[in-house]
C-alpha cells in the first residue's frame, strides 16, 4: 500500500472498505500489484491503482454478466479502468462484489 499515493490511495481504501463490508469474511492478500480479496478459497474482486485509473477485476463472469454497464469504461481482458477523474461507481461495484459471492456458492 505505501506505493499507491493521493487520490489512487484514497480510492483504493475506500472500495478495500466497501468489498469488507460486504463480505466481511473474505481475504485480503497483496499480490502482482493488485489487492485482492478471496472468498471461501476462491477469488473475488481485485484492485489496483494505475496513474490515470482504478483497475477493478472481477474475473471474466463478473465482467461478462454486467458488461451493460461497464460499456462505458475502457477494458482490458478481465478488467475495466475507473477513471481517477470520474466518481467511483461504488452502486455497480458493491452489485459485482454481492455476483462474485453468490457465484461462487453456486460452485461449490
Amino acid at each position: 500500500m505505501a506505493q499507491f499515493k493521493g487520490e489512487a490511495l484514497d480510492r483504493l481504501n475506500r472500495l478495500r472498505a466497501l468489498t469488507k463490508n460486504v463480505v466481511p469474511e473474505a481475504v485480503e492478500s497483496y499480490s502482482y500489484g493488485l489487492i485482492g480479496f478471496k472468498y471461501k478459497g476462491k477469488p473475488l474482486v481485485y484492485y489496483g491503482a494505475f496513474a490515470h485509473h482504478i483497475g477493478f477485476y472481477a474475473t471474466p463472469n463478473g465482467h461478462e454478466a454486467f458488461a451493460d454497464e461497464f460499456a462505458k469504461y475502457k477494458q482490458g481482458k478481465g478488467s475495466v479502468q475507473l477513471p481517477l477523474d470520474q466518481a467511483l461507481p461504488f452502486d455497480l461495484v458493491e452489485k459485482v462484489v454481492k455476483y462474485r459471492v453468490e457465484n461462487i456458492e453456486e460452485s461449490r
